[in-house]
């Protein structure tokens, strides 16, 4: 097969206010497939590229625009979500070592964190750097649910944590204690709110699948803490924001767009079974790039995402 391939992308606008988010016109490109579940893309400017777990397959791959695919790293520790540091050094979350890893500018990958207390920590997911340096993640169960995404094992913490690191002390906080399986997680803009997913129902009928929203206290402590936005088809895997605050999270059917006050705005419908995540690039950051179970897909959009670098 030969890719990139491009097709007229496909939206459902609840608001008006959808239509300045996006580029009517805009083509959606399949960038890349063969993937069992693409997850957690990863932006680097200097390089022109972005890099992708997939996960079941153990590898990270890397596409652009001259080289197409390749692989980046096999085998990888069954990472999932990645994010960069504000030196641009890029942090993994890793299924399969069970812990958040760091990839130094010599290619070394060393731990940051993989125990709460002496006991081994469940399977990072999902991952963010704030300003200052401190690294905020997500410790769901799915890497040690089976083989599949990881290596089997019970849990040493019994519950499944948002934690907060502080590399220069090296201390490891509990942020949140009371999610299901909390999953993706991103910070506002001004870093005064985090979002953080809840995929309960991706093992019960009945699970949360929604984004809580919290109060960032300049001590690092979370308060006000709210139900954001309720995903529906799917779940809100991963997600990021665009510079005005608005909410470009994935679900079963695309990515979904919600203004800062939690209010959907539209969705880009995405043609595959389920989306996983989603990042902004490209020089401008105005290019939206998808992992959507077997592939890799973007397109260009009119809102600039916020992160950093």
């Amino acid at each position: 097969m030969t890719l990139p391939m491009a097709s007229p992308a496909r939206y459902e606008v609840v608001d008006p206010a959808f239509n300045r988010l996006v580029r009517q016109g805009a083509q959606l490109r399949k960038l890349a497939t063969g993937c069992v579940w693409a997850e957690g893309p990863c932006w680097f400017a200097e390089g022109g590229y972005v890099i992708w777990s997939d996960i079941p397959n153990d590898r990270i791959l890397k596409w652009s625009e001259r080289e197409g695919m390749t692989v980046f790293r096999k085998p990888c520790n069954f990472t999932n979500g990645h994010t960069r540091d504000r030196q641009g050094r890029l942090v993994s979350c890793e299924h399969g070592g069970r812990r958040v890893s760091r990839t130094e500018p010599d290619g070394k990958v060393v731990t940051l964190v993989d125990r709460y207390r002496g006991k081994r920590l469940n399977s990072p997911n999902d991952v963010v750097v704030k300003s200052d340096g401190t690294v905020w993640f997500t410790d769901p169960p799915y890497g040690i649910l089976s083989n599949h995404e990881g290596h089997q094992a019970e849990s040493e913490l019994g519950q499944n944590y948002v934690f907060r690191l502080d590399p220069a002390s090296g201390s490891l906080t509990i942020v949140a204690d009371d999610f299901d399986k909390p999953n993706g997680i991103a910070f506002s803009p001004d870093e005064k709110v985090l979002y953080v997913a809840d995929t309960g129902r991706s093992h019960r009928p009945d699970g949360p699948h929604h984004i809580r929203a919290f109060d960032v206290g300049r001590d690092g402590r979370l308060s006000r803490s709210r139900v954001f936005a309720v995903i529906d088809p799917g779940m809100a895997d991963g997600f990021r924001l665009d510079t005005h605050g608005n909410v470009w999270t994935s679900a079963g059917d695309g990515i979904h767009v919600f203004n800062p006050s939690g209010a959907l705005l539209g969705k880009i419908l995405i043609p595959e079974r389920a989306v996983a995540n989603c990042t902004f690039g490209g020089p401008d950051k105005t290019t939206l790039f998808i992992t959507a179970t077997t592939s890799l897909y973007s397109i260009e959009v009119s809102a600039r995402g916020c992160q950093v670098p």
